[in-house]
């Protein structure tokens, strides 16, 4: 669907959006550099999430905050990408497992 044909519509979200879609997408890097810094980068947000869940809980605990909804927010969040985590870790090791069954 081509969002370029509404008319009146003046929000750059829209602009944006129709400028991504007319643009042609980019060839994937495939490589195993490219893929090891993106489990790289997932473990540094999943950390980052799991800091920001502990000083909510934290902050909770001290009664600087009364706010509960903060900490449930930083706690699911936290417990989803830990669970991604978790999975990606297990699907490597699945991998790993497979490749060293390989006959040479």
């Amino acid at each position: 669907m081509d969002i370029s044909s509404l008319y009146n519509i003046n929000s750059n979200a829209v602009a944006a959006a129709a400028a991504k879609a007319s643009t042609k997408p980019q060839e994937s890097d495939e490589s195993f550099a490219s893929l090891f810094q993106s489990a790289l980068g997932n473990l540094g947000e999943t950390n980052a999430l799991l800091n920001k869940q502990e000083e909510e809980e934290v902050k909770f605990a001290l009664g600087i905050t009364e706010n509960t909804h903060d900490l449930s927010i930083a706690a699911a969040k936290a417990s989803t990408a830990l669970s991604y985590t978790v999975a990606l870790r297990d699907k490597f090791i699945e991998a790993y497992k497979e490749i060293m069954q390989i006959q040479i």
